[in-house]
């Protein structure tokens, strides 16, 4: 997932708390909460404005989790692309394999795109005219709610592809971090080596994303990359990175030296490890 995109969320998320949390609070709404009391009364006051276009653009927001979760088991299922299965099984053709459950996460993505059109620009008037100008928060608060389950599901269904794409190449291992992962979803949904009913492993594996499974067996190498780490200078390649024990001394008149000042220093070493690739290009530990 594109990191300007998370922060592109987490800024939603922040920008809309404030606007939920005194909407709830405050006296624009008919119910009140009196939490001081632990009562709920209905009051005089019937507009929700600003929670209404708040969850709006949550709902918005989070449907391009989904929207780009979609295209990812696109890229999967897809011969084309994966050089994998097609639809990540064996014996295709006789097995269907993720098909349908691609087919399920592009519904579930084009149903969002239909609940993301905001309720905050409808209006009606009620009461007899008394309410002239509604602000349809309940819908849009309800409609934010059902985006959430529908983004649940679709990275359900890409968290089972991800794994199963990983079992046909083994005994190859991708990273730590995704190992454990692997681990959590075989603990509840084993490998498919022929069709089955997918409807249980698609409930099995929302049930761990929404019972934080999955992040907490991920969490701590998480915040590892969250914590200020020593600088150093790596040489990058897609296939191959070299680490070395410290920067050599640079002579002046050497080559990245301009005017006795050193332009560039880079950690080497003289007998580099190569870090084994699939024929894909994907860096895979042995």
């Amino acid at each position: 997932m594109p990191t300007l995109f998370v922060v592109h969320l987490k800024s939603t998320v922040l920008y809309m708390t404030p606007y939920t949390s005194s909407g709830v609070y405050s006296l624009m709404n008919s119910t009140q909460l009196l939490t001081t009391r632990g009562e709920i009364i209905s009051a005089g006051n019937f507009h929700g404005e600003y929670p209404a276009k708040a969850t709006d653009y949550l709902a918005i927001a989070i449907h391009e989790i989904a929207n780009m979760s979609e295209r990812r088991i696109e890229r999967l299922v897809n011969p084309a692309l994966s050089e994998l299965p097609a639809f990540l099984v064996k014996d295709g053709g006789f097995n269907s394999g993720f098909m349908i459950a691609h087919c399920t996460a592009a519904s579930l993505v084009s149903e969002n795109k239909v609940l993301c059109h905001p309720a905050s620009v409808d209006s009606l008037t009620t009461s007899a005219g008394t309410e002239d100008h509604v602000s349809m928060g309940g819908f849009a608060a309800r409609k934010a709610l059902m985006v959430v389950e529908n983004v649940e599901r679709v990275i359900a269904i890409e968290l089972l592809a991800a794994c199963q794409a990983i079992e046909f190449l083994r005994p190859l291992k991708t990273t730590t971090p995704l190992e454990e992962v692997i681990r959590v979803v075989r603990s509840v949904v084993s490998p498919y080596d022929k069709d089955r009913f997918m409807a249980p492993d698609i409930d099995a594996a929302t049930e761990i994303l929404k019972d934080n499974k999955v992040w907490m067996a991920v969490r701590h190498h998480i915040e590892h990359y969250h914590t200020v780490q020593d600088v150093e200078t790596r040489v990058f390649s897609p296939s191959m990175s070299f680490v070395g024990p410290g920067p050599r001394p640079i002579k002046r008149g050497a080559s990245g030296v301009n005017n006795g000042t050193p332009t560039t220093t880079t950690t080497t070493n003289p007998s580099p490890k190569r870090q084994r690739t699939s024929s894909r290009g994907n860096l895979l530990n042995p």
